[in-house]
């Protein structure tokens, strides 16, 4: 039976409404329209979308509901899914196919300008930050789809320390070169991989505080680890409080671990962050579902959200030279079973970006091609 047959049997026992969502911008200014009063979830503002219809595919459904709803034809565009959730509202159970798709410049100025769409329903064109802090109320479910937005299509990956060992301190070498090649304001997966990651990693936040980092998921902040050289007039009191931690990181091994405990009832859970969104590393299918089900109990039980997932090698790579690439064919074919935004990670440069969306990538990583040169 194939995912979309499976999909609908069980929406029909459960009484499941199936949505596509259509995540619709232009830069940084996203579409939302506005539910009227009387509608189920009204007076807030939406994604553009609806129901999903027996005889047809998400993207189908997609296609169909943003040209009836705005008039834009969004079937030549490059549609990137972001994930899937599901949602009980009490009075209804839907399950929300989310969809990215960025619009032309002709077709931003085609319709930036109107203020209502086809049915009647107000339009407002939104900037993201403004989307991000709460401007604009959404109905329960879209709150997921937030976080999921905060993820950039960048991601920059350290080079491990043992990198470094041809210099006399490996550690000081390390940090002179992330803090001069890391770009301004980047998301930063810290892999470090060696017993003193956390102290180097808590220097690289003083010396390079403008950063987002993607840390281990038993990272802790304390301040006594930070060296005492770099607690002068450049480290702000601010980033000594409050570091620049965007999500923790589960790699392929802890993932799974914890996925045996949540099988085995008798065993006691791996503790995983409970105030930070999550990136996870996945490899194959079997990850993918326990990233899903990770993904999906953390919003049951309210916890910061599992907001990606790295999926590697795409491409071979100089770091695993004998590691088998999965290869373009195989990585889409899996990343379609993911409920969160996928990553692609494995041999890419940041000039591949375009052509990793057309194979269901919300966003790539790297290390080489990802770093500054100057």
């Amino acid at each position: 039976m194939s995912i979309k047959s499976e999909q609908q049997r069980v929406a029909a026992q459960t009484h499941i409404v199936n949505v596509a969502v259509a995540v619709i911008h232009y830069q940084e200014q996203y579409l939302l329209g506005f539910r009227s009063a009387k509608q189920h979830q009204g007076n807030r503002y939406e994604f553009v979308g609806g129901k999903i219809d027996a005889d047809e595919t998400d993207k189908q459904a997609l296609i169909r509901e943003v040209n009836e709803e705005t008039g834009i034809n969004i079937h030549d565009n490059t549609i990137v899914k972001l994930g899937r959730l599901h949602h009980d509202y009490s009075d209804k159970q839907v399950c929300l196919q989310v969809y990215k798709i960025e619009l032309t410049t002709r077709q931003y100025d085609q319709h930036k300008y109107c203020q209502y769409g086809l049915e009647g329903q107000a339009l407002t064109w939104a900037d993201k930050d403004e989307v991000l802090a709460g401007k604009y109320p959404l109905p329960a479910a879209n709150q997921t789809i937030l976080t999921w937005l905060r993820l950039p299509s960048l991601i920059t990956v350290t080079y491990a320390l043992s990198d470094f060992d041809q210099h006399t301190d490996p550690a000081a070498a390390w940090l002179a070169y992330h803090r001069q090649h890391l770009a301004a304001q980047a998301w930063v997966y810290v892999r470090i991989k060696a017993p003193d990651s956390k102290a180097i990693t808590k220097q690289l936040m003083q010396l390079r505080p403008d950063l987002q980092m993607i840390v281990p998921d038993d990272f802790t902040f304390d301040g006594s680890m930070l060296a005492e050289s770099l607690l002068d007039q450049t480290a702000s009191k601010s980033a000594l409080t409050e570091p620049q931690v965007v999500a923790t990181h589960l790699t392929h091994g802890d993932l799974m671990h914890w996925y045996a405990g949540a099988k085995d009832t008798s065993q006691k859970r791996p503790p995983l962050s409970s105030d930070q969104p999550i990136i996870v590393s996945c490899h194959d299918l079997d990850s993918i579902y326990a990233a899903n089900q990770l993904a999906a109990e953390r919003i049951q039980q309210g916890l910061p959200v599992v907001i990606g997932m790295f999926l590697s090698p795409v491409l071979a790579t100089q770091t695993h030279p004998d590691t088998v690439p999965l290869g373009w064919i195989q990585w889409s074919a899996l990343a379609a079973h993911a409920d969160i935004p996928v990553i692609g990670l494995g041999g890419l440069a940041p000039d591949l970006l375009q052509d990793a969306k057309v194979q269901g990538a919300a966003a790539i990583a790297g290390i080489r091609q990802f770093l500054q040169s100057h």
